[in-house]
Order: C-alpha cells, then structure tokens, then sequence
C-alpha cells in the first residue's frame, strides 16, 4: 500500500503539464483494487467448493467479459461480433488449457479451480490486446482504402484475395509484440509467473520450465483466437455482395 505514495507527484506532474488523466488515473486505480478485493474474495470460496460447473461457468463469463471489451475496443458494435469472438476466444483457449493441465502441469482433475482459474486469466488476459489489433486494423484499414478494396475484388473477382493483405498487415501487427517479448524474457524481463514461483522457493530451472510452457500456450492462443477473430467475424463484416457493412463501427458521435 505504501507504493499509493508515489501517485502525489504523479498527478502533480499531470496537473503542471496539463495532462487531462489524472480523472481516468484516479477512477482506474480505485476500479483496480475494488475488483482485486472482490476477486480475492469469491475465489476464496471458488476454490473452497472447487465445483467443475462453477469453475467452467466463471471461465465462461470471464471470455463473455474479454469479448465485449475486446469489441468495444475495436470500435466494433458488441450485438454483432459478440458471438465470432467468442468462439474465436473459446475454442483455442479451451484446447490450450485443456493441454497445459493435462499435459504440463499434469494433474488429476483438469476443472482444479486453483489450476484452471489463474492459467485461465494469464490466458485470456494477454488475448485481449492482440485480438484488438487484428480486429481494429483489419476493418479500419478496408474502411480506409474502400476503394483500393473494391477494386481488388473487380480484378481478382474473390473476396479472399482482395482481404488478403488487410489481413496479413493486423494479423502481423497483433502479434509481433509477442513474438518481441518472447525474444528478449529474461535479458530484459523477467516473467511475473517465474518471479512467483521463485519467490515461493522452487528451483529457478524449474520456474523458467513452467514460464516457457505458459509463454508458449499464450503465443497459441492467441496466434490462433486473433485469426479465428478475423475470419469468424467476416460474415457479419460484409455483405452477400462482398462489401465492407458500414453499419458495424461504433459511432463515434
């Protein structure tokens, strides 16, 4: 908690310089430790009861909770893309984690909620800004060069085609920092899991066996859960025409 002391020059600072944050600084902060606190409290009893129904159900509202925060983040209406998303998030996340309970960790009922509920969050978690990339710049980039799109198709004369390269340009850009940060863990960071561990007292070679499993299961999960985001969500993004649906972008005014 003494680390809140640090927050007087911070806003001081944005109060000189004119940063108009320190409203949305204060309110995150304060939403932050409110939803820890719950956080510590229900999986308390979570993993009191450790039920498989439950544990699956609050997976289930956390991917529902990442969708709609991923849509709206994408400048994209929830009612439309609610439904691509979320099976773009389900299925690889279900699979990944399915496979690094009962293949890496190793454990008896792969629904333990101490397993299933933080490997599920660090999952869902590091998701959420690749699937933003992909889905914003796929669609705002096509809604920028309409016309360069429109010409695509009449010389191509497939749809396929003519997305390609707004594809393989978001699809790119949203996992690149991953790629990035895979690179360089452990010469310029090291992982918040591994630090865990080894603050906890398990051998280091241990720590980073675990870190490479669960940095490997993110690059996964979300590799596969951006493209399927993408080419799930191409039905409601164009008509049977093949044109951009311009009715899918949140209005700005």
């Amino acid at each position: 908690m003494s680390l809140f002391v640090f927050l007087i020059p911070v806003f001081y600072i944005n109060r000189r310089l004119k940063f108009t944050i320190n409203k949305t600084l204060f309110t995150s902060i304060i939403r932050m430790c409110v939803q820890l606190g719950f956080v510590g409290i229900y999986l308390k009893y979570l993993f009191k009861f450790n039920s498989p129904v439950l544990n699956t159900i609050y997976l289930l509202i956390m991917i529902s909770i990442a969708c709609q925060s991923i849509i709206r983040s994408s400048n994209l209406k929830v009612k439309l893309f609610f439904i691509p998303v979320f099976f773009s998030l389900l299925i690889p996340f279900t699979i990944i984690l399915i496979f690094f309970n009962g293949v890496v960790v190793r454990i008896d009922n792969l629904f333990e909620a101490k397993y299933l509920i933080p490997i599920g969050g660090m999952l869902l978690g590091n998701c959420l800004r690749s699937i933003i990339i992909g889905l914003n710049n796929f669609y705002s980039g096509i809604k920028k060069d309409e016309k360069v799109y429109l010409y695509s198709i009449s010389i191509f004369n497939s749809r396929i085609q003519a997305l390609k390269p707004y594809f393989t340009q978001s699809f790119l850009a949203a996992i690149t920092p991953t790629i990035a940060s895979m690179a360089t863990i452990g010469l310029v960071s090291l992982p918040g899991m591994m630090t865990g561990q080894i603050l906890e007292g398990s051998i280091p070679i241990v720590a980073i066996k675990y870190q490479i499993a669960i940095m490997l299961s993110i690059f996964y999960t979300e590799y596969f859960s951006t493209m399927l985001s993408v080419l799930f969500s191409l039905k409601v993004g164009f008509s049977e025409l093949d044109v951009l649906n311009q009715d899918i972008f949140i209005s700005k005014g």
